[in-house]
């Protein structure tokens, strides 16, 4: 495979880190800038939101500009945003900046991943979109301990300084290294969007949303759950957290291979399969710390491993619009998190945290239930409504 994915990779790794890595520092922020935990909060949520609704817009406006020469001007505006984080002085300034950073991230994912798809052979395509994937689920791993840990040593800041380091590395790689990849010809917002008449592709967008949905139900509350329910102590906590990021990490990689191997179809139905019977059996194994373990491997093994198969499914869908649909699968996932995330809070509030792996496992039977419909209908020709694409 094309060593060049891997500075793919790290360009994804270095988005994730910065969209993951303020959530183990919220205190630090909050204290310093004198505001509310709460109010702090929405420097992620406002980030999950920009980043889902930005990729599909940024990807039209910029369709005409090549593709290395467009990942190095969003990296110069994801460095940009960054800077303006470290000497944030109030809470407004550094919102702005993570929107900056947010909007910039989504469109460099999105082409990290068109690109890894456009530098390989067609049989090595879902492995090397999995091997990119495996940068954001690896931020999993270390965005949160590094947050942590610079924060508490050199204050909330640093972890940004350390993200404005990581970027400049990331920029010289792809100067020196990625060749000029020219874009494939525009295609305008409502182009976009009329692809989802598509009744395949649009239920395998909503595979997508409706699995993170389910997924982030549970993992957005591990923390109160580990507590609860196993009577773990916080370094516990922490190692499961690592557990849980390192088979993630092991997932993305592996379900590249599986979809290159048994083909996308197959890989996605058993993966939502297995992972729907994991979330609903994890309440059931908290009487045995080492089967929970084993359950939760599974689960978080399978939470990444189903994207590079989506991902190639997409793909296969509508190769004249891959680019868009990557983008609108990255839109869904964040959309995905940010309701997932939601409904969460709200079974906690009205009942206990044992019942987020229920209600999360329903909305992995409703992610089922759209892949089969997607992949059991005929389809439906759009080839028209993009033929006439902005010249």
């Amino acid at each position: 495979m094309n060593k060049r994915v891997y500075l793919l990779t790290i360009v994804s790794f270095v988005v994730g880190m910065v969209e993951l890595i303020i959530g183990g520092i919220l205190d630090l922020v909050a204290e310093d800038l004198n505001i509310s935990l709460g109010k702090t909060g929405l420097l992620i949520s406002v980030f999950s939101i920009v980043f889902a609704l930005m990729g599909p817009i940024l990807l039209s406006v910029t369709a005409r500009i090549e593709r290395k020469k467009l990942t190095l001007l969003s990296l110069v505006v994801f460095l940009l945003g960054n800077i303006v984080a470290v000497f944030s002085a109030s809470f407004s300034i550094l919102m702005f900046a993570r929107i900056i950073s947010a909007a910039s991230g989504s469109l460099l994912v999105v082409l990290c991943v068109t690109m890894a798809s456009n530098i390989v052979k067609s049989e090595y395509r879902a492995r090397a979109i999995g091997v990119v994937f495996m940068g954001i689920s690896a931020s999993l791993v270390l965005g949160v301990p590094i947050g942590l840990m610079l924060g508490n040593s050199f204050g909330w800041r640093a972890p940004f300084i350390l993200i404005i380091v990581l970027t400049l590395l990331s920029m010289a790689g792809v100067y020196f290294f990625m060749e000029k990849i020219q874009p494939k010809p525009a295609i305008p917002i409502k182009k976009q969007i009329q692809t989802l008449k598509d009744n395949r592709i649009f239920t395998a967008q909503l595979t997508s949303f409706l699995f993170l949905s389910g997924h982030l139900t549970l993992y957005g509350y591990l923390t109160p759950f580990l507590k609860s329910s196993l009577g773990l102590s916080g370094n516990w906590v922490s190692i499961v957290y690592l557990i849980f990021g390192f088979a993630a990490v092991a997932g993305g990689g592996l379900g590249g291979i599986a979809s290159d191997r048994f083909g996308t179809r197959p890989t996605i139905i058993v993966s939502i399969v297995l992972f729907g019977v994991s979330m609903f059996v994890i309440p059931y194994t908290t009487f045995s710390f080492p089967l929970f373990i084993i359950i939760m491997v599974i689960w978080s093994m399978i939470s990444w491993g189903i994207t590079p198969a989506q991902q190639s499914y997409l793909i296969e869908l509508a190769p004249e619009t891959s680019d868009i649909q990557q983008s609108l699968n990255n839109s869904a996932l964040h959309l995905g998190i940010a309701l997932g995330s939601s409904v969460g809070a709200f079974v906690i509030d009205r009942g206990t945290v044992e019942m987020n792996a229920t209600v999360g496992g329903l909305f992995i039977v409703l992610a089922l239930a759209t892949a089969v419909f997607s992949m059991t209908r005929d389809k439906k020709q759009i080839t028209s409504s993009i033929n006439h694409r902005a010249g």
